[in-house]
């Protein structure tokens, strides 16, 4: 028996994990290629997804995450007071940087990657500043994403351990070219629960995002009890 129609569903879905290496943006070839589907099929489930609003089709012809999947992420019940404190502090980390604000937790317990609350976006802990600043140790798969990936676990380690005494992650060009992500922890009783951060292009004065982020971390007063919340001393 084949895959059922739901399975195939959510093939096209995983196709843009970026946590396991999947771009913001695929073409209908390269969702086929990453699902194993055929064209015709992947062009039917693409379409149902487009309905439903799944996924969106840009104006290059390309396909990304839509608006009702994040809207639908955003409202889990585990992040969503933590997302709903943060969202003042993430306004003006916006207005002040320009960039795309948002505020990401570990996708679960030992995860390697990063979930984004506003945007629903999933990230790879290892090529961004939310996962920098997020991660206790370097996961086990460290996939190259850029030529400027960090794929040496002992650089990463270093790069982890900074992060947690400066506060603060700086992340150039390693999940995608063009872009810089800053990120700063949100702490609760029991250590890191959350990283605040920013999405800018690359070459953007880096003081001014850094001070942004910083003051947006503050700002934020995570509810008692945070999800996925580190143990004490972690």
């Amino acid at each position: 028996m084949g895959e059922s129609v739901a399975g195939r569903l959510f093939s096209v879905l995983d196709a843009f994990d970026a946590a396991r290496g999947g771009p913001a943006s695929l073409r209908l070839t390269d969702i086929a290629a990453r699902t194993g589907l055929p064209a015709p099929t992947a062009l039917r489930m693409v379409r149902e997804l487009v309905a439903w609003g799944g996924l969106e089709r840009a104006a290059d012809g390309t396909y990304r995450l839509g608006l009702r999947l994040r809207a639908l992420g955003a409202a889990a019940p585990c992040p969503r007071g933590l997302l709903d404190a943060a969202l003042p502090a993430l306004g003006v980390l916006g207005a002040r940087t320009g960039g795309r604000a948002d505020l990401a937790v570990l996708t679960g317990p030992g995860a390697a990657g990063a979930l984004c609350l506003v945007s629903g976006e999933r990230l790879p802990g290892h090529a961004t500043a939310f996962g920098k600043v997020l991660l206790t140790a370097p996961p086990a798969d460290l996939p190259r994403l850029t030529r400027h990936t960090v794929v040496s676990a002992a650089a990463l380690s270093a790069q982890l351990a900074r992060a947690r005494a400066e506060g603060l992650a700086v992340c150039a060009e390693e999940h995608r070219l063009g872009e810089l992500t800053v990120a700063a922890p949100v702490r609760g009783p029991a250590g890191t629960v959350a990283a605040v951060g920013v999405t800018v292009p690359t070459g953007v004065p880096l003081d001014r995002v850094t001070a942004a982020v910083r003051a947006a971390a503050t700002r934020v007063r995570p509810p008692a009890p945070a999800p996925w919340s580190r143990p004490p001393g972690a």
